[in-house]
């Protein structure tokens, strides 16, 4: 201005302003729209399902009582005063569970094995930047959703009608399980793999094979044994299962238990295999603590 002073800055229109609390506000409802139709369509569908289910609530709370009350014939009576007597009795067949116990660690063992060396061969096949032809790639993936997709159980079934009953049918029913599971797994972990150590490998005129043994799997290595020793645990778990069935192991007993009624051989077995669970964690923790390194651990 002529006298020096400045003159205060023009006022932002009001049309603009506006016109974006309109859009705001159209933007506002649209969400509330669509979270209103997820909202109505989840109840929908849980209307179906339940009804499809046959769930009755009504029938759920008066049959709760039940449910408590079976937890509570699976207590054992002790006393201080005959503590060693009351836990003899309650482990009367304690020899007997834990040799079949042993039987299931080593069936989840051998499983984990032969899926596993199975799936390392076919993550290479299966990924996308390492497979030696893309049709090789597809057959191997859908190889892969086949074996993971039908369950251990039915496996199982398959294999006691074929072999008869015994550990074998459980080995080979969750081995063929693992095999696809820890496949997709692998696969996923190699289709990350670093190109530069390949590329190194294969100027010295190595094959396909040979990149993957010496390019692929030493960087491969730690995640491939981490999901492994995860698959381990699952396994143990599946192969106490298995036994219903006829797959030999710890289930066996467990079934038999189930099937006698005998309350406190159930609580006694299911505490045996809490207490195998949670030292194969132990060990699967400590391996990977020698293998990747405690840094590595924490890094994770």
């Amino acid at each position: 201005m002529a006298d020096g002073t400045l003159a205060a800055p023009p006022f932002p229109e009001r049309a603009p302003r506006a016109r974006f609390a309109q859009a705001w506000a159209a933007h506002k409802r649209a969400r509330r729209l669509q979270w209103l139709t997820g909202a109505v369509l989840l109840g929908a569908l849980t209307a179906i399902s339940a009804w499809l289910g046959e769930v009755n609530l009504a029938l759920l709370w008066e049959r709760l009582p039940r449910f408590g009350s079976y937890f509570g014939r699976m207590v054992p009576e002790l006393a201080w005063a005959t503590l060693g007597e009351d836990l003899a009795y309650w482990y009367w067949n304690g020899w007997q569970w834990l040799a079949s116990l042993w039987q299931t660690v080593l069936i989840a063992i051998y499983a984990t094995l032969f899926g596993a060396a199975l799936a390392y061969v076919f993550s290479f096949l299966a990924a996308r930047n390492l497979t030696p032809a893309p049709w090789v790639g597809v057959a191997a993936r859908r190889t892969l959703e086949l074996a993971r997709t039908i369950p251990e159980l039915v496996f199982a079934v398959l294999f006691v009608f074929a072999f008869g009953i015994g550990p074998l049918a459980g080995v080979l029913a969750i081995g063929l399980h693992s095999f696809g599971a820890l496949g997709k797994l692998f696969g996923d972990v190699a289709e990350n793999a670093d190109p530069e150590p390949l590329r190194g490998v294969r100027a010295t005129g190595a094959g396909w094979a040979q990149t993957m043994v010496y390019g692929a799997t030493p960087q491969l290595a730690p995640d491939y044994l981490s999901y492994g020793l995860m698959r381990l645990e699952i396994n143990v778990r599946a192969a106490s299962i298995l036994g219903f069935v006829g797959a030999g192991g710890i289930g066996q007993e467990l079934y038999r238990a189930i099937k006698n009624f005998d309350h406190t051989d159930i609580s006694a077995i299911a505490l045996m295999l809490i207490a195998a669970v949670m030292l194969i964690d132990a060990l699967c923790n400590w391996l990977r603590g020698r293998v990747i390194g405690r840094d590595g651990l924490r890094a994770l």
